[in-house]
């Protein structure tokens, strides 16, 4: 995603962090059950494009951990996938890269790889033959939230990102044959983008990339990030690193992000305000580009 840098904004997640930790500790030491922790998270996950919703969802689910041991897969999967998905959105209140997010962006994997073994399949399978264990394993929103944080990850650090991407691509790649419609068409725009940038000798190819973009647009038009996404990936160009070189196609990516800022909220309260800001910023960019 388009972000800026800031040392305010890295400040700003490490003092989220804390009210995390204190937010859980003051939800474990109450009277709530597990099912009234994870209502509590659940009604702050809708709201939780307001960053204090978000804190309290995180805190609610966290709260609830130590009682779901026990209680069906199903109910500890939806704690596990939801905690790992808002570890990987919390880092959209910050600018992006730093420290702190990298700090989110692991425990979020931390949460996704405990969804995924939840499976015994995969627990089998993760040490010998890691694709033939994600093939094992049939929950798409697990799938999807651990690539997404072990993706952040691996910009964090290069030689892991030559080493792990291709583990990275079997968990996408297996939400979209269990789901290609979950959460937008998610799987899709991040598996088309990381398809984009990374160079072939590596697994990379643009056209097939190309194609997963516009597939997200065809199963899912109104997730406005698709949108922000295709115009960021096919619209700029891209060195080795995955660094913006230059600009490919600039009326697309006007098209494409005026799409999105005309767009209403609709059915995607969160992504779809990070859709509209991001948008903003890669104008901004392309101004700074072209003229």
């Amino acid at each position: 995603m388009s972000r800026t840098m800031s040392v305010q904004g890295g400040a700003q997640l490490a003092a989220a962090t804390l009210v995390i930790a204190i937010s859980s500790l003051a939800l474990a030491s109450g009277e709530s059950s597990p099912p009234g922790w994870i209502e509590q998270g659940d009604a702050a996950f809708v709201e939780r494009f307001e960053e204090e919703r978000m804190i309290e969802a995180i805190a609610a689910y966290e709260a609830a951990l130590p009682e779901i041991e026990s209680a069906p897969i199903e109910v500890q999967a939806h704690v596990l996938n939801r905690l790992a998905q808002l570890h990987y959105e919390m880092t959209t209140f910050t600018p992006g890269n730093t420290p702190e997010d990298e700090v989110v962006f692991q425990r979020g994997l931390d949460y996704g790889f405990a969804s995924l073994r939840l499976n015994p399949g995969f627990v089998a399978l993760e040490h010998d033959d890691f694709d033939a264990a994600v093939a094992a394993v049939t929950d798409a929103a697990a799938l999807l939230w651990t690539a997404d944080n072990w993706g952040a990850l691996l910009d964090y650090n290069p030689i892991s990102g030559m080493l792990y991407l291709g583990r990275v691509r079997a968990l996408y790649e297996q939400s979209l044959t269990l789901d290609e419609t979950y959460w937008g068409a998610s799987a899709h725009n991040a598996l088309g983008a990381m398809l984009i940038v990374t160079p072939s000798a590596l697994g990379g190819d643009e056209d097939t990339g190309r194609i997963h973009l516009e597939e997200a647009l065809v199963l899912a038009p109104g997730y406005l990030l698709n949108h922000v996404v295709y115009a960021q990936y096919w619209g700029f160009t891209y060195d080795l690193f995955g660094n913006v070189t230059g600009v490919r196609d600039a009326a697309f990516v006007e098209e494409h992000l005026r799409i999105v800022l005309d767009a209403p909220i609709g059915d995607w309260p969160f992504w779809n305000r990070e859709a509209k800001r991001e948008a903003e910023e890669l104008l901004v960019e392309l101004r700074e580009r072209t003229t």
